[in-house]
């Protein structure tokens, strides 16, 4: 009698979703020599807004800091820190130079927000939800930010749209997309660099 398995997981993932507001991409790095678990989020608004990127940390199941910043107009940088019994070591939000304390219902937020970011990410992990990104090229390829060329299997609604923005963008716009085992999906067209700073596995 045969029975199959998945393979293991590799320690460092990259995946993300569509949620009610726009797009969230997720890096995440699982270290299994010290326990500590490193993910990388970035949101971006499907409408105006400005993109968010958070940056979290765990030492086994607690944790240990929050580190965000929202690329406004000025920008925002919030800092937390907890120590080894999960009560707040360090905290600071700082806008346009100005730095400001934060009340125990944010810090309390962005906790929750970091449990639900980590158990949304186990998740998609587990079924096998990877994201791609790179520069799209005119013959409908895509050279990725590990250095590949592929050809995304997206649908024609997906493939018109990368199309509508290409054709008002002098250079290759970056595409990300999702590939699963239920099929692709496509996440974002931008003319930014996606690769220029998609964390690398090795010094992530």
């Amino acid at each position: 009698m045969a029975c199959s398995s998945k393979p293991p997981l590799p320690p460092f993932t990259a995946s993300g979703y569509i949620a009610d507001q726009g797009v969230v991409r997720i890096w995440r790095k699982d270290n299994s020599d010290d326990d500590t678990i490193r993910m990388l989020t970035a949101f971006s608004p499907r409408q105006k807004g400005a993109t968010t990127t958070s940056d979290y940390r765990w030492q086994g199941e607690q944790l240990i800091s929050i580190e965000m910043t929202i690329l406004s107009q000025p920008s925002e940088h919030v800092k937390v820190r907890f120590d080894d019994h999960g009560e707040l070591s360090f905290m600071q939000r700082e806008v346009d130079g100005q730095k400001q304390q934060l009340s125990n219902d944010q810090i309390a937020l962005y906790q929750y927000q970091a449990s639900q970011m980590k158990a949304t990410s186990e998740a998609l992990r587990t079924g096998r939800v990877v994201l791609r990104q790179g520069r799209w090229h005119s013959n409908g390829t895509v050279t990725t930010c590990e250095g590949e060329t592929i050809e995304p299997n997206l649908d024609s609604a997906a493939l018109s749209h990368i199309a509508n923005r290409q054709r008002h963008s002098s250079m290759d716009v970056s595409i990300a997309w999702l590939e699963a085992p239920e099929g692709s999906q496509l996440l974002l067209v931008a003319n930014q660099d996606f690769c220029s700073w998609q964390p690398k596995p090795a010094k992530f």
